[in-house]
């Protein structure tokens, strides 16, 4: 791997989990300890498996900062991993009960820092790979922002069910015709061939907001979903991750 164009050896990332904690909402929280051994915080989701936060070790105070949120995500066309740098503080405390209390935190992101991208039998790395993973937050950031503003569609679901809904009416040219959203085609549209799918530029217009024009019509948006689904349930689904931490949570020590 690479950050912006420093090498590293990938020592850093060479960590054992010295111990393990549950919630009762199944989020699990794991104490690892590096090659020098400093120990760190991760915490992961059950339902996002793609994703993984991580903190510092509490200080004396029982401080703990969230540095980052590390991404790994495979599609039938490779995979992605980035590391993207957040910013929040907030109290973890342990007792000899075997129990942990993380105190509310409210978490910010800020940007992609370090990533590669796995393309067929491609490999991407280095600045390379950071600038298309940062151009594809980009792009996914803009996305999600159009369907969140579709008030008729649910928050709370599983990709499946994310998926299931939202690929008709962002790709009605590629799902069978009775999944079509209804008058996603008119007299006098006009269509445009790239990457061997005619696009609708009508639906374009009519359905999207004019930034995501031509990349919807280029077929980018296509490929952002093939090969970042996850990534983009997971930005879409942020607002119900991070209510997960509006309230203190518990964690008992499993291992």
């Amino acid at each position: 791997m690479e950050k912006t164009g420093k090498a590293l050896d990938g020592s850093a990332f060479d960590e054992k989990t010295v111990s393990r904690y549950k919630a009762s909402n199944d989020l699990e929280m794991l104490i690892t300890r590096n090659n020098s051994y400093v120990q760190f915080i991760v915490i992961s989701f059950p339902d996002f498996p793609m994703m993984k936060l991580r903190a510092s070790f509490p200080d004396k105070n029982n401080a703990v900062i969230f540095s980052s949120l590390e991404y790994l995500a495979g599609s039938t066309h490779g995979w992605s991993e980035y590391t993207l740098e957040l910013a929040g503080e907030t109290v973890l405390s342990f007792d000899d009960d075997n129990k942990a209390v993380l105190e509310t935190l409210k978490i910010e992101k800020i940007r992609i820092s370090e990533g590669r991208i796995h393309r067929y039998d491609s490999r991407i790395t280095g600045n390379e790979a950071l600038t298309a993973l940062r151009n594809r937050r980009e792009r996914v950031i803009s996305t999600v922002e159009w369907m969140r503003a579709n008030e008729n569609v649910s928050e709370k679901q599983s990709l499946k069910a994310f998926e299931k809904y939202w690929k008709p009416v962002l790709f009605p040219e590629i799902v069978l015709f009775n999944k079509r959203p209804s008058g996603w085609k008119l007299e006098d549209d006009i269509f445009e061939f790239s990457d061997d799918i005619r696009w609708n530029k009508g639906y374009t217009m009519r359905t999207f907001p004019e930034e995501l024009h031509n990349i919807r019509n280029s077929g980018t948006m296509l490929r952002d979903w093939e090969e970042a689904l996850s990534w983009i349930y997971m930005e879409y689904m942020w607002e119900t991750i991070t209510e997960t931490f509006t309230k203190n949570i518990i964690f008992t020590k499993i291992k």
